[in-house]
């Protein structure tokens, strides 16, 4: 497997937010989202083998909550199922955070899926695919990055029309960061400020949770390997 780095922090979105989490983050991706974070991850990193992976994870321990991230990870899925495998039988709990492009129902159903619907806003608006609906339980969550009232109403109306509150675990709406932002740990760096995104799911009575980047208040927003 193509790693670009592998580390330990918190949890920074999410219901597991706030508690330490072992981070794997995947090589490679192929959607370009105009608001990405993590564009370092398109081309190089480097060959691990499963032993290695799972002896940089075990010296990290007590954790033994690990997600999977990228870039894409599903991209890489023949060689991390059987990782995400292993380590499920070791006791760790997994997440994986993934964008739905890719067909998501041979992940291991204990492996919890944070699946990122894309806004129009995103540019990758249409690439989620539908059948990966069907791949949800109630441990998953659906994420909706949100950049303006546009996305807002794409992302109310894709979770009342498809019942993402009743087949997920939950539904985030987490307003989207400026591309460039400043050293500020600030909702001043939000291409949508957090209180108009509340004020319309409050109205609206949007069955979603506000999910902010609690990393990117805790450090500097640009900052890596937190």
């Amino acid at each position: 497997m193509h790693l670009i780095e592998l580390y330990k922090s918190v949890q920074g979105e999410s219901s597991f937010a706030g508690l330490p989490c072992i981070f794997v983050r995947l090589a490679g991706c192929n959607l370009r989202c105009s608001w990405c974070d993590s564009e370092y991850t398109f081309t190089g990193g480097k060959p691990f083998s499963e032993d290695e992976i799972v002896a940089q994870i075990e010296a990290l321990a007590p954790c033994k909550l690990v997600e999977f991230t990228g870039g894409e990870p599903m991209l890489q899925e023949r060689d991390l199922l059987p990782l995400m495998g292993r380590l499920l039988a070791q006791g760790y709990t997994l997440m994986i955070e993934t964008s739905g492009e890719r067909l998501l129902g041979n992940v291991p159903k204990d492996v919890h899926k944070i699946v990122d619907v894309k806004c129009p806003g995103s540019g990758e608006g249409g690439t989620f695919r539908l059948e990966n609906l069907d791949a949800l339980t109630k441990r998953d969550e659906v994420k909706f990055v949100i950049s303006d009232r546009v996305d807002y109403e794409f992302a109310r109306d894709f979770t009342l029309e498809h019942g993402l509150a009743e087949r997920a675990g939950g539904v985030l709406f987490s307003p989207a960061f400026k591309k460039a932002p400043s050293l500020e740990r600030s909702t001043s760096n939000c291409a949508l400020d957090p209180r108009v995104l509340v004020e319309w799911m409050l109205k609206d009575g949007v069955p979603a949770r506000l999910s902010l980047q609690i990393h990117k208040y805790i450090w500097e927003p640009q900052k890596k390997g937190v």
